[in-house]
């Protein structure tokens, strides 16, 4: 464990900024329970599942979602979230991107329950969805930014944990409050007070945030090294590490890549991202990666699973119960994921899970097409197996966190915000086709819309196999070798000679740095001070040797 987790304090700031996490898969979720709570299609004047209309409903509903991500003319609100994101934490740092998103969420939460018709619905989902999209975008980029190199894997999968969680919350209180709906009441407090609950989670992130530190790798951007390093040292000091020597290695490896990096986008543009080969690569296989992966369509299921149960024969309220113990099952497949990332590698990790998936959707697909409409229940609950052995071993054990953590690491630091909005603008312009047309494809073609899934799945799996290469294990610098790019410094696969030399070379660092400050204050201070540091700089360097 001590790999894994550092230090508390380490572990409580990334587990505390998840709260984040779990206020953006509320906000994703909800609708899914919202559409089966009967007072929210009287409140918006829709016609619900099987009544005259539902294709006009199928329609709204599916514009619901798809506003979540879409604004204006087919620009994607999350999408523009992360593109700000992108922006935002490189200008005003992680922190404070992560603050200003959270308060943007909470406005979009209120005004979709506040919602008097379908027009300041949506537009409380277009808001939320800007919140969220930035969010998404940041989260685990400051966990990555945060962790150590051998404890990365466990700390950003945090992000899929606490993901799992706001899936699990929507998903139960949805079907708490279906009974006030079921016993006969017309009040429209079933939709209502689910919805508003999102804005917990990120009440309390807001409210704890001034107490996050910020990111070191983002004070060394801003030449603001001392701070850099007394958070490094707060984050990664662990046990036995009096004089800590982990934090000084990592300060002495980041500190030389941000003077690289500085040398090389001297001489390219504000667009370096698509300037060099390493850097568009990384872009294809962010955006790629996140885009073939919501087409596996583990959203369809989570949106829109009260239509699939109830389109294999299940009435009543068992449609939101299935609901509510599908999204459960995510939650021990990211806790196994944030265990064992680190060990077997983010690579075997997602092509295990996608051939499980792919495996899934196929079934699935047959089983629907035999059984959807007949009375044969045993076809019908197999169909619904599928659905459930798609979720817990495949995509929420293998699949859920690692993309997040794969997207959040392949980028160098100087232009991390900009490639991983780019990958999460991949994520959201899928969504938006999965997500719009879902409802209206399940309502006209049924079991046929799994053919469109399983395409690109298989396709999916060949990607990943040629395109992606293993992070684990290596500091975000190092990576930066995995894509042909120059490193400063290399600790990744070095000898024990050559580490003990980098050792020495961060020491000797250090010392220098202290002298200097030290020639400084003297140019400004008189005699008596110059004993006194002369004094601290011999007692640093004799408790560094």
């Amino acid at each position: 464990m001590g790999k894994l987790i550092p230090n508390a304090f380490n572990l409580g700031v990334v587990i505390f900024v998840a709260l984040g996490s779990t206020a953006c898969s509320y906000g994703m979720a909800i609708i899914g329970s919202t559409i089966g709570q009967p007072s929210f299609y009287t409140s918006l004047d829709l016609a619900p599942q099987g009544e005259d209309g539902y294709s006009r409903t199928a329609e709204y509903i599916g514009a619901f979602n798809g506003m979540f991500y879409l604004s204006s003319v087919n620009a994607a609100g999350s999408a523009i979230g992360a593109c700000v994101c992108a922006y935002a934490a490189d200008k005003y740092s992680r922190k404070r991107t992560i603050q200003f998103a959270a308060m943007v969420l909470i406005l979009g939460a209120a005004l979709c329950a506040g919602a008097i018709n379908n027009g300041m619905f949506m537009a409380g989902r277009i808001i939320n969805g800007l919140g969220i999209g930035a969010l998404v975008t940041a989260i685990p980029m400051y966990q990555a930014e945060v962790s150590t190199p051998e404890s990365r894997g466990f700390m950003v999968s945090m992000h899929g944990v606490m993901f799992a969680m706001g899936y699990t919350l929507s998903a139960w209180l949805g079907f708490g409050v279906y009974f006030i709906s079921a016993s006969g009441s017309t009040s429209s407090f079933p939709w209502r007070f689910p919805i508003a609950f999102q804005m917990v989670p990120a009440i309390m992130l807001l409210a704890g945030s001034p107490f996050l530190p910020f990111s070191p790798r983002w004070l060394m951007m801003q030449d603001r090294f001392d701070e850099a390093h007394e958070v490094l040292k707060r984050l990664h000091r662990t046990k036995g590490d009096e004089h800590d020597s982990m934090a000084r290695k990592e300060f002495y490896q980041m500190k030389k890549q941000v003077e690289l990096d500085r040398q090389i986008r001297a001489t390219t543009s504000r667009f370096e991202i698509f300037k060099t080969a390493p850097n568009r690569r990384r872009a294809l296989v962010g955006f790629v990666l996140m885009w073939n992966n919501q087409f596996t369509g583990v959203l369809i299921i989570a949106n829109y699973g009260v239509i699939l149960y109830v389109t294999l024969g299940m009435t009543g309220f068992i449609p939101l119960l299935l609901t509510s113990l599908w999204v459960t099952s995510t939650f021990p497949g990211n806790i196994f994921c944030a265990f064992f990332i680190e060990r077997y590698g983010r690579r075997k990790f997602m092509l295990i899970g996608l051939t499980g998936i792919l495996v899934c959707l196929v079934c699935e697909a047959a089983l629907q097409a035999s059984f959807v409409g007949t009375n044969n229940k045993a076809g019908q609950n197999a169909a619904i197996f599928f659905i459930f052995l798609f979720i817990t071993p495949f995509w929420s054990t293998f699949m859920d966190a690692s993309q997040f953590l794969y997207v959040a690491e392949i980028f160098p630091t100087h232009i991390r915000s900009q490639g991983t909005a780019v990958s999460m603008v991949g994520l959201y312009l899928a969504d938006i086709i999965i997500l719009v047309a879902g409802p209206i494809a399940l309502n006209n073609i049924g079991w046929k819309f799994f053919l469109v899934l399983i395409i690109p799945t298989f396709f999916h799996i060949i990607f990943v196999y040629f395109m992606c290469p293993e992070t684990k294990g290596r500091s975000l610098e190092d990576i930066n070798a995995q894509f042909g790019e120059q490193v400063a410094i290399r600790f990744f696969g070095a000898s024990e000679e050559e580490k003990n030399e980098l050792e020495k070379a961060a020491e000797r660092d250090e010392i220098e740095e202290i002298s200097g400050k030290r020639a400084s204050m003297e140019g400004r201070g008189g005699e008596g001070d110059k004993v006194g540091r002369s004094v601290e700089v011999e007692a640093v360097t004799t408790k560094m040797a």
